[in-house]
């Protein structure tokens, strides 16, 4: 009956470990500095007029996207000052013939951001239209989800 197995020849565990250990940095050198990063900055604040011009802006068609660019703000940034002004935000979406357009183009091999690049929206827009069709979608490799 044999007990130690691959545990009576520890002689190559031991090179592994001592391979490893060279590779470690030198105990008797100091270490190295910190890496230097900047510190957080406070959110970038609109002020009354901003958020009057925001508004506008998005009254007169503008996207979320184009404000946030704009403002140099986040896109979800803007579309919280919106809800928080009561203004309606418009919900793009897909019409069926665009649905329709989608899906042929993804199932010709095209990604959902090229799709989405393709239709003007989020490549996520494309996914949950795909998937109400119960279009099999791809991983990012092109390989079929399971």
């Amino acid at each position: 009956m044999d007990l130690g197995g691959t545990y009576y020849n520890t002689k190559p565990q031991v090179e592994a470990l001592e391979k490893l250990l060279r590779q470690l940095p030198d105990h008797t050198e100091p270490a190295l500095p910190p890496v230097e990063r900047p510190k957080p900055r406070r959110a970038r604040q609109l002020d009354a007029d901003q958020v009057q011009e925001l508004i506008a802006g998005y009254q007169a068609g503008a996207t979320v996207y184009e404000l946030g660019a704009r403002f140099g703000i986040e896109r979800r940034t803007v579309s919280n000052i919106l809800k928080r002004h009561d203004v309606p935000m418009r919900r793009r979406g897909l019409s069926a013939e665009q649905v329709d357009d989608a899906i042929h183009l993804y199932n010709l091999g095209w990604s959902l951001a090229r799709v989405g690049g393709h239709l003007g929206v989020d490549h996520t827009t494309v996914l949950t239209k795909l998937r109400e069709r119960g279009i099999p979608t791809r991983d990012s490799h092109g390989r079929p989800r399971s």
